[in-house]
């Protein structure tokens, strides 16, 4: 995958796999010591069908969905689900 710049995946879109939009990007977590990321935050849609996503959330009620699950970045930031 290119380097892509954080600053431009502030307020991104977060879709599924499955076509399921599950929100924006809100932040994203790492270890400071290494400089691995560990986890993207998002703040989930209104509409987004709070059951049916499998991710934890942080004490904000947003997703913490490991970067690992990341498969791609254009027009929205897709994950595996």
């Amino acid at each position: 995958m290119a380097d892509i710049l954080a600053e431009n995946l502030s307020g991104k879109a977060v879709m599924g796999s499955d076509g399921t939009e599950l929100g924006m990007l809100y932040n994203i977590t790492m270890d400071l010591k290494t400089g691995e990321l560990h986890d993207l935050l998002v703040s989930p849609n209104e509409d987004t069908p709070r059951g049916k996503i499998n991710f934890e959330r942080d004490e904000g009620g947003r997703f913490r969905v490991p970067v690992s699950r990341v498969q791609a970045v254009k027009d929205y930031i897709v994950i595996r689900r």
